[in-house]
């Protein structure tokens, strides 16, 4: 008799049994569904025959596996099943509305009618399955005059404000707008979309009713702005660029140290005081410009040319714990090599090896959130294109040997 304790019991899914057919490419769609597969969902990724998702051949370092698979491409597409399907041409298009008879949800960002020529639009598809989830990204939405356009990340940066108040202030070095470092639109549509899947799903699984969502990049863009937008509609004043300055808050920003940059980040007076005592700046306490939040947002040039200096003074790691200790929020600016070493990253298992049908390994940020029954799971690596193909036509569709051979000599599979 064996000594061994049991195997463990794989941990269950939130959304098992959930189907998600993703038509969706580049990266907010894609950021949707893998969130969804995190979470127990079947994702199967259509990818067109010889290409792929465009991601795959983005630059940057490329997986050292033979695939060519770039590293943008792995950020997104983990706990999915790749389908090379060609949905361009009829028997592709008709496979898909076979799979979409079977699915839950159906994710797609082509542009705006794009789909109706193939049949694949929410009206045909919701027509066979009425209780279908169905979620269109696109950059400005179904309605409205600037529907027709296309809309990318970068673009949507620049319309929709954020670049306005991204940046170093007009005047300065290096002023001027300047979009954020990651694709910060796409990332938080998909994140939109996923949160309006799951209320889909839930309002489906009520009224066995589905539905059309119609996420846009512009319009996820606007909820972005948040407390900037704000001060706009309510007190009509026009926010610009601050650098890492908060518009109302003071100090609440970068300095530097003498061997490095660190982030101050307070928010009342009493922390004022105390981080001011720890600098050996307790005449500010006396100095009337200083005396609150709000004269001190009005003075905020004549307070850092008398902090800064004070700053420079420290070795950043040593600041740090002296404002930890009186409990004062503050942090090193940390580059990416950094902060994915860092001992906190490693005690939240934040990031998360996974291996491909060959064993070669690869490295991902993994799902943000911990639940506590039902923890987000991480039972695939991002696929080869169309290495699925095959096995999952004939698993879900019944598609036979001879008709895969067929499928696959016309040019509408490949896999």
């Amino acid at each position: 008799m064996s000594d061994l304790p049991p195997p463990a019991a794989p941990t269950p899914k939130a959304l098992e049994g959930v189907k998600v057919l993703d038509l969706s490419r580049v990266l907010a769609g894609p950021w949707a569904t893998q969130m969804l597969g995190d979470l127990g969902a079947d994702i199967l990724k259509i990818e067109q025959p010889g290409q792929g998702d465009d991601t795959r051949r983005w630059g940057g370092p490329a997986l050292a596996d033979g695939s060519g698979d770039s590293a943008y491409f792995l950020c997104a597409n983990r706990n999915k099943r790749s389908l090379a399907i060609d949905l361009s041409t009829p028997e592709g298009a008709a496979l898909i509305r076979r799979l979409a008879l079977q699915s839950d949800i159906v994710v797609e960002n082509f542009r705006v009618g794009g789909l109706a020529k193939y049949g694949l639009d929410h009206a045909a598809l919701s027509a066979l399955n009425p209780r279908l989830i169905y979620c269109s990204i696109t950059g400005f939405g179904q309605t409205g005059p600037y529907a027709d356009k296309g809309g990318y990340d970068f673009l949507i940066q620049a319309m929709g404000g954020l670049m306005s108040i991204t940046g170093l202030p007009d005047g300065v070095p290096g002023g001027g707008p300047m979009k954020v470092g990651v694709p910060i639109v796409d990332l938080f549509t998909g994140t939109y979309a996923t949160v309006a899947i799951l209320a889909a799903l839930r309002h489906r699984d009520a009224t066995g009713q589905g539905q059309h969502i119609d996420c846009a990049l512009l319009d996820t863009q606007l909820s972005m702005l948040s407390n900037q937008a704000s001060r706009y509609l309510n007190g009509g004043a026009v926010p610009g660029r601050l650098g890492n300055d908060h518009p109302d808050i003071v100090p609440y920003r970068d300095y530097a140290c003498a061997d490095g940059d660190i982030v101050v980040a307070l928010g009342n007076d009493r922390q004022f005081r105390d981080f001011a005592a720890i600098l050996g700046l307790g005449a500010l306490l006396e100095d009337p410009r200083f005396a609150s939040v709000s004269l001190r947002s009005a003075n905020r040039a004549a307070l850092h040319d008398l902090v800064g200096p004070a700053v420079a003074r420290w070795q950043v790691d040593d600041l740090v714990v002296a404002m930890e200790a009186a409990k004062l929020p503050a942090g090193k600016v940390q580059g990416i090599p950094e902060i994915l070493a860092d001992p906190q990253v490693a005690a939240r298992g934040a990031v998360q090896t996974l291996a491909r049908d060959d064993g070669t390994p690869l490295r991902v940020v993994g799902f943000p959130v911990i639940l506590s029954e039902t923890p987000a799971r991480y039972d695939r690596a991002p696929p080869r294109a169309g290495t699925d193909t095959r096995a999952v036509l004939a698993e879900v569709l019944g598609v036979s040997e001879v008709e895969l051979d067929a499928l696959a000599a016309g040019g509408v599979i490949s896999g």
